[in-house]
Order: structure tokens, then C-alpha cells, then sequence
């Protein structure tokens, strides 16, 4: 656990770039005409990811010094693992396509990219107005958790008591949601570098002001460039149509709640 202290005025959470260096720009572009500096950025960790250019990105965020955690990606890269730590079912078609990407990331990144994710912490605490922020990958106990909107609470609030947290920032799902009980609010970013099955090209990152308001952002970005680099790399097809349909591919990882939302349009 990392702590910077306090932060004041609003700030950028995001996940998930997956080696999509398309929507990442368009998120600094974003951030950069809004005058919101890198202090006040806040990435949940798996920059390197599904599409072709993980090395771009990792220096990108390098470059840009804002605040990330190490998401599963970032774990497994550093330590030299052969799969992304993301605990598929053996033979599964999420099993079957990180077999894909997963080694070409690898040979892509730089020993400088690595030994920056060695270097990552794995949460970050900080005082945001009046309230303790904790960021989490997947859970705190578990950075491969998948935590969902209809995850019952109770397995979220023993996250909120094990940190002291009045709110938890997390990704890895891949879906953006809150979901609040009393005075602790769970926030998921959810990721830039793929779709969140809504039928939508756009992907989603929120904002955060000292009232704790939660103001969600659909983005667009060059999708199309995106998608032409994954098949020129040949990497999963599948995942390389989801950035043209909006639509995942499977629904192996959610909850029968999210499956049941697949293709519409997400409401917080």
C-alpha cells in the first residue's frame, strides 16, 4: 500500500489500457485540455494488454508520472510469469486467447518497462475531501478478483473494514459501476482499452470531485487504427472485432446479472 496523502480538486480514474495506445492518447488529450495534472490521474493497473502496443503505452504512462497500481498484467510481467494471472478456466476462450497476447506482449516490452512494473504498488491510499481513498486492482485481497456490480455487498464491505476505506476505486471487471451502502461507495472505473459490452465502440473512464460525485465519460478514440494493429499483429480476432462491435466475445467471466446486459447501454 502506497500512500500520497491528500489530494485536492477533481481527478481521472481509468483501467485497463490493454496495450490500446489509441484511447490512452485520447485520454491524455482529455486530461490535458482540462488542465488536470498527472497527481491527480489515477490508473487501476493493466496497461499492458489484448491489442499491439504495449511498450507505447507503458512509456506513455511512464512519461505522463501519473498514479498506477500493478494490475494482474503488470504482476506477471514483472516476475517473468508465461500467463497473464487472470485464473481462466483451462480451455476456456479467454484461457485459449491469452495464450495470444500474453507472449506478445512479453516480446515487446523493454527490460525499462519491465523494471518500471516491478516497481508499481499493488494499492494506493490518499485523503480525498474528508474521505479515505483506497485503489485496488481486482479486490484487496485478490488483485485477479472479479468483482462486479452484483457482487453481494458483503463481499465487498469486508474490503471497506480490512482497509478503513470510505471508498474503494477498482478495475479489472471491465465494466463501470458504483454500488454504495451507508457511507462507503465502491467505484469501478472501468477500462479504456476494450468496450464494456454495451454495443458500443466508446470506453469509459470516470471523474471524481471533492463531493464525492461520480461523473462517468464515454470516450472515443481511433478504434479503427486499434483494430488494424491487432490484425496486422495477429492477435486474438475475436478480441480485435470486439473494438469494431462493441461486444464481447464471451461472457465466461460475469455474473448472470452482467451476461443479461450485454449490448445495452449502461446506466450508473
Amino acid at each position: 500500500m502506497k500512500n500520497i496523502g491528500e489530494i485536492k480538486g477533481e481527478i481521472i480514474v481509468f483501467g485497463g489500457v490493454y496495450s490500446n495506445l489509441q484511447a490512452l492518447e485520447s485520454l491524455k488529450e482529455y486530461a490535458d485540455a482540462r488542465d488536470i495534472s498527472s497527481q491527480n490521474i489515477f490508473c487501476t493497473g493493466d496497461v499492458a494488454g489484448y491489442c499491439a502496443q504495449p511498450e507505447e503505452c507503458v512509456q506513455l504512462v511512464k512519461e505522463w508520472g501519473i498514479n498506477c497500481i500493478a494490475g494482474n498484467v503488470e504482476l506477471q510481467l514483472a516476475s517473468g510469469e508465461d500467463d497473464c494471472g487472470c485464473d481462466f478456466d483451462e480451455g476456456s476462450r479467454c484461457d485459449v486467447f491469452s495464450r495470444q497476447w500474453y507472449p506478445y506482449a512479453q516480446s515487446k516490452l523493454s527490460e525499462n518497462s519491465i523494471n518500471w512494473m516491478k516497481e508499481l504498488p499493488e494499492h494506493i491510499s490518499f485523503h480525498y475531501g474528508g474521505k479515505k481513498v483506497v485503489m485496488v486492482h481486482g479486490s484487496y485481497t485478490g488483485t485477479s478478483d472479479f468483482i462486479f456490480k452484483s457482487t453481494p455487498w458483503e463481499e465487498k464491505e469486508r474490503h471497506f473494514k480490512a482497509t478503513n476505506a470510505d471508498i474503494i476505486l477498482a478495475g479489472h471487471c471491465g465494466l463501470p459501476f458504483t454500488d454504495q451502502k451507508d457511507s462507503m461507495k465502491w467505484v469501478n472505473a472501468g477500462v479504456i482499452g476494450m468496450p464494456a459490452n454495451d454495443g458500443q465502440t466508446s470506453v469509459w473512464f470516470i471523474e471524481l470531485n471533492e463531493k464525492h460525485d461520480v461523473i462517468p465519460h464515454q470516450m472515443e478514440y481511433d478504434h479503427i487504427k486499434t483494430n488494424k494493429l491487432m490484425v496486422e499483429n495477429s492477435l486474438p480476432e475475436a478480441y480485435a472485432k470486439t473494438l469494431l462491435s462493441g461486444i464481447w466475445d464471451n461472457c465466461e467471466i460475469l455474473p448472470e446479472a452482467e451476461t443479461n446486459l450485454q449490448g445495452k447501454m449502461i446506466h450508473f
